[in-house]
């Protein structure tokens, strides 16, 4: 366990007040930014968020025991009699999140040092490519760890994850329960949240994957060019013995690697690059394409899909360098999409897609995909809506963009959250002139929404319900209910048998 000192020399706080009688030697047991997880002799970092001051915990944690205090206060007299009263050290300190990230690892003996760290960022395709990496490396023999949006992977043990990033505790956690646990590989998604909160600093990665860049999370960071800059701090940490991965395809990939000091490689289905593909043959059940030379069938189905496929197959060609390219082909044709990433359902009563598009770009992909692999009498159905409390200026453009490509649009409800749901389709309706509203559905129960669509369709056509993908719940004030898209489909079109 690290001492008072040693936090002291790692984070460089603007002041350090230490109450007389209190050793700076004391060692920490353990560190939280909530008050409620705060051990004996602890340290407490009082956060100071967008919306809360983690400094009015301040006390509870002093109760529960802490010895030290971070926060970026200047403190007053009351303040320091407060801390003194409990005997209680306090750091004044910059930045709270940035010193998080630096406190944390000290904790858990920086696990991240011996592990093979790659992270993936973008607007779209972090869980899918995630995901397969995790798939490939495990199949190829490899104790391997995941973070990311559906789940958190222990080697064997699986867990829910909450936020797509966690914070930068329950990540040096993760580290080290993945390092006990004999991982060699861990694949993370890192979100621009994270990136922008400081939560993955400290991390050595090995290596980083650029997705795409396109319109998401504007609520939280105000404009393009700031949610661009949060992604490219991924790629301005990296060192110059890791490695920059980025989809050349994309314009915004240029940027990332500005004052990058990796060693830079690219993939593309477009452009001359270091790892390339060409598609011969696609259906809904799969992909044929050339892979560096050698023709190979995968699972997936969709042009953003072989981006992702492409990313894989070059993180693997850069992290096992060694390893026969057939064994990798062979690996790679067995691969299977994330849950609620393309996913698709066979019924009698029609086809049904469900994908967790909640962006205008992701849906406009979604929907060519569908239009590149089905026939030209297929009808095209849509279910989507718009999450509450989130980007308001993208529902227009999501409806707009849906009613363009598909035959009948249903606009619905996503998760509401603390927004009413009718607000939410009124701002979605926006996008539409005034006959496309005519044409449209507005049906806010989701459940009501889906079944109308199956219920429309005939067996040769297509039903895709998009915006929730892999989610099995329905935030509406606070609260989630179960709720599961693909659950709800197949018990629909089992009704219909």
């Amino acid at each position: 366990m690290p001492s008072i000192e040693e936090i002291r020399r790692a984070i460089h706080p603007l002041k350090l007040v230490l109450p007389t009688g209190l050793d700076s030697t004391l060692c920490l047991h353990g560190i939280a930014t909530d008050s409620r997880k705060v051990v004996p002799q602890g340290l407490f970092i009082a956060v100071n968020g967008a919306t809360e001051d983690g400094w009015k915990y301040v006390q509870s944690a002093l109760e529960k025991g802490a010895k030290l205090i971070l926060g970026e206060k200047e403190l007053d007299t009351t303040e320091e009699s407060l801390l003194n009263s409990y005997n209680a050290a306090y750091m004044q300190i910059e930045d709270s999140r940035s010193a998080t990230s630096l406190a944390a690892p000290i904790f858990y003996g920086f696990p991240s040092q011996s592990l093979r760290i790659v992270a993936v960022t973008g607007t779209n395709g972090k869980t899918t490519t995630t995901t397969l990496l995790h798939q490939l490396f495990t199949d190829l023999g490899y104790r391997c760890g995941l973070i990311g949006t559906i789940e958190n992977r222990i080697a064997d043990v699986v867990e829910p994850a909450r936020l797509t990033t966690p914070d930068a505790i329950s990540l040096q956690e993760l580290f080290y329960r993945m390092k006990e646990a004999g991982c060699t590989f861990v694949f993370m998604e890192v979100s621009s949240h994270a990136l922008a909160q400081h939560r993955t600093d400290e991390i050595a990665f090995e290596g980083a994957i650029f997705t795409n860049l396109t319109r998401d999370h504007l609520d939280y960071h105000g404009d393009m060019l700031h949610y661009q800059k949060a992604k490219k701090r991924l790629f301005d940490a990296l060192s110059a013995e890791s490695f920059a991965l980025v989809n050349l395809d994309d314009k915004a990939s240029s940027f990332m690697l500005q004052n990058c000091k990796a060693k830079a490689y690219t993939y593309a289905l477009k452009s001359h690059s270091d790892f390339y593909a060409k598609v011969l043959e696609k259906d809904f059940e799969g992909t044929e394409l050339i892979l560096e030379a050698t023709p190979v069938w995968v699972r997936l189905t969709g042009q953003f899909n072989m981006y992702n496929l492409l990313s894989v197959w070059g993180a693997a060609r850069l992290l096992l360098p060694n390893l026969e390219k057939t064994k990798l082909l062979a690996t790679i044709s067995q691969l299977d999409h994330a849950k609620g990433r393309f996913e698709v359902i066979r019924g009698s009563q029609c086809t049904a897609v469900v994908d967790y598009a909640h962006t205008p770009d992701a849906l406009i992909k979604v929907l060519d995909t569908i239009a590149d692999v089905a026939s030209p009498s297929t009808k095209v159905f849509v279910v989507v809506g718009a999450g509450g409390d989130r980007d308001k200026g993208k529902r227009p453009i999501m409806a707009k963009e849906a009613y363009k490509r598909c035959d009948q649009l249903i606009l619905t409800t996503d998760n509401p959250r603390y927004e009413d749901p009718e607000e939410i389709l009124k701002d979605m309706k926006v996008g539409l002139t005034a006959d496309e509203q005519l044409h449209t559905l507005f049906i806010s129960n989701r459940r009501e929404a889906i079944r109308t669509a199956i219920l429309m369709a005939s067996p040769k056509d297509v039903v895709l319900v998009a915006g929730k993908g892999h989610e099995t719940y329905q935030e509406v004030k606070g609260v989630r209910h179960h709720f599961d898209d693909s659950e709800e489909i197949k018990q629909i079109i089992g009704q219909q048998k």
